[in-house]
């Protein structure tokens, strides 16, 4: 398995625009950075996860004056009462929710400007263009149809004339060039990768950094007069919660970071946002990795288009767990899908409550009937036993190395496939038929199976506690080992694998099913 280090790990998600709820489009970035960080601290990196919110911007001003609130007012009740809870309901685990509005972010983003201008690379123009209010961002004819509506929220753009501060965009495109080249995987998946390569060799152009018409936004430090536009202060969220300027000594100890994001904002992260940091002076971000599309009808989840579905619609009837497990293991990370209920229900009711469920609620009945309770002694293992044993090194392995790639669903797969073996185990070896036979080759047998399965579960926990952290925690504790092995939270991830770490004497207890079943017409997503 990768060698465990104290190395650093800096993942983030974007920061959300407050104008409505969050839906289970910005939940699955959010959700694959706390399934990577929690991992990552199971590694015993030093891990740093940060998220948040996108409260400036002439959208942000609109939205609040259509409530009758200040954008202050507007933004505060919305984090307050949808975005924190939301997270919180998904048990989402960062160290930091960074907001645009916090002080210590305006400060550092001034700070920032102030240097890049310092630095030659801000100078005074005019701009005329088409401007997408939703999307935040001004458009080439490319971005719009025939009719001039924006491609991705099928609105049409504004056109927009002011006297702007730039950014010294297009003296980067060499530097950039450079570095995709040598960090070849800094952009994944390799298709995006080539989308930004042959963007930047297209030719770059100056960028806009400041608007001059409305004024809910940070001040531009050498012009009162203008707001920073909304994307250059956003990006800057990532590097001031790490307090570049606050804390430099700290901030050098986690950066640079690994960004999690869509494919509709892959330009800025990818382009803008590392010629920003060059122009400053400092580090590009280690990577930028984009997900795909939630796909709900065919179209890309999004509350314009009415295809947004709170979290809270799916975890009320499946829990938080499984919630969290299907977002993670049905969709290939890096691909669009679609989902559906049906779909859910299917992998739900297969995957969890048939299989490992039903795998951990036999284990723990069949302990209680034939040992009291009492995890029993293994006697040698056979080949059988053994295949196990090296199933899960490989599982463990398989794991850790596809979260190292990004490739979640690759390694919550392996853990399923793992489950899978070990219920087919139970299935040949018969343990309840073994158990009629009292004479004491049989009992010995009968523990072996029995202690089989219960390590199995004990690794599985580990597998599973970044994905399902409540589920995994219960089998935990229904196995008896915190008493032996301390809390689920604090198991290295490398223990997975080393085989026959739960003790016998183990207390196992049958608690409440860890998955109940749920019926095919039950009425969800009501």
């Amino acid at each position: 398995m990768p060698e465990t280090s104290a190395k650093s790990f800096f993942i983030t998600t974007p920061i959300y625009y407050v104008t409505a709820a969050p839906h289970i489009g910005s939940a699955y970035t959010t959700t694959a950075a706390d399934v990577l960080a929690r991992w990552h601290r199971h590694r015993g990196e030093r891990v740093f996860f940060l998220t948040g919110t996108d409260e400036h911007g002439q959208k942000v001003l609109r939205t609040a004056e259509k409530n009758g609130k200040s954008p202050q007012e507007f933004v505060d009740g919305l984090v307050e009462s949808e975005w924190k809870p939301a997270w919180d309901l998904l048990d989402i685990r960062y160290d930091r929710f960074i907001r645009t509005t916090d002080d210590d972010h305006v400060r550092q983003v001034q700070e920032f400007w102030q240097r890049v201008y310092d630095n030659g690379y801000v100078y005074e123009g005019e701009y005329s263009g088409k401007y997408c209010v939703d999307c935040e961002e001004f458009k080439s004819d490319d971005d719009l149809d025939a009719e001039g509506n924006c491609l991705i929220h099928e609105r049409p753009a504004e056109t927009i004339t002011e006297k702007n501060w730039f950014f010294k965009l297009s003296e980067f495109a060499d530097r950039l060039l450079e570095l995709y080249e040598s960090v070849p995987d800094f952009i994944a998946p390799q298709a995006s990768r080539n989308e930004i390569l042959n963007y930047v060799r297209s030719g770059l152009h100056d960028l806009s950094i400041s608007r001059s018409s409305f004024d809910w936004g940070i001040k531009v430090p050498w012009d009162n007069s203008q707001v920073l536009y909304v994307w250059i202060d956003a990006l800057l969220n990532y590097t001031s919660a790490a307090k570049i300027f606050d804390d430099p000594e700290a901030f050098a100890q986690i950066w640079p970071a690994t960004h999690l994001m869509s494919r509709d904002i892959l330009r800025f992260h990818s382009v803008i946002w590392p010629a920003m940091l060059m122009a400053a002076g400092e580090q590009p971000p280690r990577r930028v990795y984009v997900h795909g599309y939630l796909l709900v009808g065919g179209k890309k989840m999004a509350k314009s288009n009415a295809t947004a579905i709170h979290p809270r619609e799916i975890v009320d009837t499946f829990g938080a767990d499984a919630y969290r497990y299907y977002f993670m293991k049905a969709i290939p990370f890096g691909s669009d899908a679609s989902f559906s209920w049906e779909h859910l229900h299917a992998v739900y009711t297969d995957e969890l409550a048939n299989n490992l469920g039903n795998l951990a609620s036999r284990v723990a009945a069949m302990i209680g009937k034939y040992f009291d309770g009492k995890l029993p002694a293994p006697g040698a293992l056979t080949n059988e036993d053994g295949a196990i044993a090296d199933q899960l090194q490989k599982a463990a392995q398989k794991a850790d190395v596809a979260i190292s790639r990004l490739q979640i669903h690759e390694a919550i797969t392996a853990t399923h496939d793992f489950v899978t073996a070990v219920n087919g185990y139970v299935t040949e070896q018969q343990p309840w038929k073994v158990a009629k036979d009292d004479s004491p080759l049989a009992t010995e047998r009968l523990a072996t199976i029995l202690y089989v399965c219960a390590e199995s579960l004990r690794a599985v926990s580990v597998l599973h506690s970044s994905v399902m952290p409540t589920a995994a925690a219960r089998l935990w504790e229904s196995l008896g080992a915190p008493e032996s092995l301390g809390s689920l939270e604090d198991q290295p991830i490398s223990s997975a694998a080393d085989w026959g770490l739960l003790p016998a004497s183990s207390t196992v207890t049958k608690g409440a099913v860890l998955f109940p079943r749920i019926e095919a017409d039950v009425e969800v997503g009501a």
